[in-house]
């Protein structure tokens, strides 16, 4: 299908290439992401977009009790209050808050500081309210960042990611945030955390998950200039369809593989010793699909 403003397009050559079998034999951790995710504006909490994929992890966390969830920022609209955290996130994707390792949006700052995403997330937001921090699933490392930062903050942050990849030199990695360096949707690219990127790329970093666009976008390895890096580059997949209105594609930018904004639903990973299968799940049975294998570096 053509690319366009409403739809789905895929690079047939790149999927049929990212579909060749590669042999994880490892069970491994399951991982469940999604950004953009709680608007009760025009619906109830249970009748809304997050409704539906809260009930999609739910059953994967009832089947597996040591699979986790990444929140990839704007948890709540429209302005991160407290109240639309208690009236519409809490009761959709807070039923597994326990499991729950967030990331902030630019909606949370749309409230003063973010006090809202802050208060309710507590310590599982990182310290200090600076909203960045690091953790392992499994064998891999996991990073946490906060895209919504400035100047000074910024730099702190930057300053922090060196010494976290220094320190932590696992075979894989995965790091996640809010707004894309690379995205076809209609905020477009984003070139505030390009210095984060060029950063993951010079670690060896594999996997960057990321929201802010209302779609579903998997691009192929791309190095810290944005070219095809099959063999160093870091994948970059877009995953704003936790449960917010989807919004339309713009023009299709280079190394764009397989992209939807016609489908809520959550990124599926199994993080195994030697690299990663991902599944986007849809929440209607026969919604857009995307699934595949790759290995760490």
């Amino acid at each position: 299908m053509a690319f366009g403003m409403a739809g789905c397009f895929t690079d047939k050559g790149a999927q049929e290439q990212a579909a060749q079998a590669v042999r994880l034999t490892d069970k491994g951790v399951t991982v469940y992401a999604a950004g953009d995710v709680a608007d009760c504006s025009n619906f109830k909490p249970q009748y809304s977009g997050a409704a539906k994929t809260a009930a999609l992890i739910a059953a994967g966390l009832d089947k597996d009790k040591d699979a986790a969830v990444l929140l990839l920022g704007d948890a709540t609209y429209p302005v991160g209050l407290p109240a639309e955290f208690a009236t519409c996130y809490e009761p959709t994707w807070g039923r597994f808050k326990q499991q729950t390792y967030p990331s902030p949006g630019n909606h949370e700052y749309y409230t003063p500081e973010a006090t809202g995403y802050y208060g309710y997330f507590g310590e599982a937001a990182g310290p200090a309210r600076r909203g960045y921090y690091s953790f392992d699933i499994g064998s891999w490392h996991v990073i946490s960042l906060n895209s919504n930062l400035k100047s000074a903050g910024q730099q702190a942050q930057l300053e922090w990611l060196k010494n976290d990849l220094a320190q932590h030199k696992t075979r894989c990695t995965l790091a996640y945030w809010h707004h894309p360096v690379f995205s076809s949707g209609g905020h477009g690219s984003s070139e505030r955390m390009l210095d984060a990127w060029k950063m993951l790329v010079a670690a060896d970093a594999d996997l960057v998950l990321v929201g802010h666009d209302h779609d579903y976008e998997r691009f192929a390895p791309q190095d810290g200039d944005g070219n095809r890096d099959d063999r160093r580059g870091v994948r970059q997949i877009v995953v704003g369809t936790g449960g917010a209105h989807l919004t339309p594609f713009r023009f299709r930018k280079a190394n764009s593989e397989v992209s939807d904004n016609l489908t809520f639903g959550v990124l599926k990973l199994s993080l195994k010793e030697l690299g990663y299968e991902w599944e986007f799940v849809p929440t209607a049975d026969d919604g857009f699909r995307d699934r595949g294998t790759a290995l760490c570096h």
